[in-house]
């Protein structure tokens, strides 16, 4: 029986038997940055240091991670946040220069280090008198069962707690958030139907007037895109043929995140994620599959993942309203090199006084490289919302962001 393309995501991602909490987890499937290397997890410690001295050391710091997989990314945070040495036996950081973007200048960051924290250390300057490790609660938001080896520090909750004082983390979780689909006819805009067993697409009744104004505003249709121009048809991913001008209805993801902005009362909202921007909609959609490592048709059966891609300005939108703090919207490639992530390959003389330490830099350096690769990884944006911070207090360069705007 065929359906609106929100309530089959739903049921095939986080129903009973969904792709998200039954099997071996979303690790199996696909790579996330969170997987690909520490240098990633170095990058989001230094962050967390620079943003408890933005904060004026709280008595609590909360880290928490919306869509948390199987708590990776809280359990390598917890043990550079305890200053165990990370397995790889490097942070992945370079080491930040003196007035650079990530080099916080503001009253709370005097004493610490010129280079901030890194991997692997904890604050213990005189304006931090207990340690970050004392002070950090860990909370990991998702709907699968707690993971039996997850470390007993680690919060597993299906809620977003409140009174966030800290970072909240969404790292590729709204490109899981389920959404409507929308086919734009001789006829006006009409939802896709699919049939989850199959996933063949029919053509729906016309949209709600609420989802019509979020495309009005966010999704241009085809004729105000380019002009003139007549509806292609081509095969769906189960050989049908229907219209390809096709629009991914984002109104759900701007209320997700926007409610969980709203639970920060003190810090930063970050979420890091695949995405496009108004002037850029793909005219086909960007609706997919992952399963075993590959990319397959987004049949919302439960047997793979099924994403599509963030309108990441409407999302930010959403949740600057909520927070009534400016957002900055930056690439993965930009936020990891502010943050220390360094994608340079070490120097060549490194090779024959150290020729162990150079091959250990050079897999750093590749490593880095791919976080931060505009055509792979790198090309993830970065949504920063502080809420009661302002985004100056952020270690970003904010001369050159994708977007730093009030609406």
């Amino acid at each position: 029986m065929s359906m609106r393309w929100r309530d089959a995501m739903r049921r095939a991602l986080y129903g009973p038997s969904g792709f998200f909490v039954s099997g071996a987890g979303p690790a199996a499937h696909f790579r996330t940055s969170v997987h690909t290397s520490p240098i990633f997890t170095a990058a989001l410690l230094r962050l967390i240091h620079q943003l408890d001295a933005a904060l004026g050391f709280p008595d609590r710091f909360d880290v928490v991670d919306v869509g948390a997989g199987g708590g990776e990314l809280l359990n390598a945070l917890s043990v550079g946040v305890s200053g165990e040495p990370a397995r790889s036996g490097r942070s992945g950081l370079i080491a930040a220069r003196a007035g650079s973007p990530e080099t916080l200048t503001t009253t709370a960051a005097v004493g610490t280090t010129p280079g901030g924290v890194s991997s692997g250390s904890v604050d213990s300057s005189p304006s931090a008198p207990v340690p970050l490790a004392l002070r950090v609660r860990l909370t990991a938001v998702e709907l699968a069962p707690r993971p039996a080896d997850l470390p007993d520090q680690i919060t597993w909750t299906n809620e977003i707690p409140g009174e966030i004082t800290g970072l909240l983390l969404a790292t590729e979780w709204l490109d899981n958030v389920p959404l409507d689909l929308a086919t734009h006819t001789d006829h006006g805009w009409h939802y896709l139907l699919v049939d989850p067993t199959t996933g063949t697409e029919t053509t729906g009744e016309q949209i709600s007037p609420a989802d019509l104004d979020w495309l009005a505003t966010w999704w241009p249709s085809p004729t105000d895109q380019t002009p003139g121009t007549r509806a292609r048809t081509g095969p769906t991913p189960t050989g049908d043929t229907l219209p390809t001008w096709r629009a991914e209805i984002g109104r759900t993801r701007d209320e997700a995140w926007a409610h969980a902005v709203g639970h920060v009362d003190r810090g930063l909202a970050l979420a890091v994620d695949y995405g496009h921007l108004r002037a850029e909609r793909p005219v086909d959609g960007t609706l997919t599959g992952y399963r075993g490592g590959r990319q397959v048709p987004p049949v919302p059966d439960g047997s793979c993942d099924v994403t599509a891609h963030v309108a990441i300005d409407s999302v930010a939108s959403a949740g600057e309203r909520v927070a009534r703090c400016a957002y900055v919207l930056t690439s993965q490639r930009e936020a990891l090199r502010a943050l220390g992530a360094d994608g340079g390959r070490p120097p060549l003389s490194l090779a024959s006084s150290d020729p162990a330490g150079y091959l250990r830099a050079l897999a750093t350096a590749s490593a880095a490289a791919e976080l931060t690769d505009p055509a792979g990884l790198g090309g993830h944006l970065w949504l920063w919302q502080p809420v009661g911070l302002p985004a100056d207090r952020l270690p970003l360069d904010q001369s050159s962001p994708i977007s730093s705007e009030r609406r």
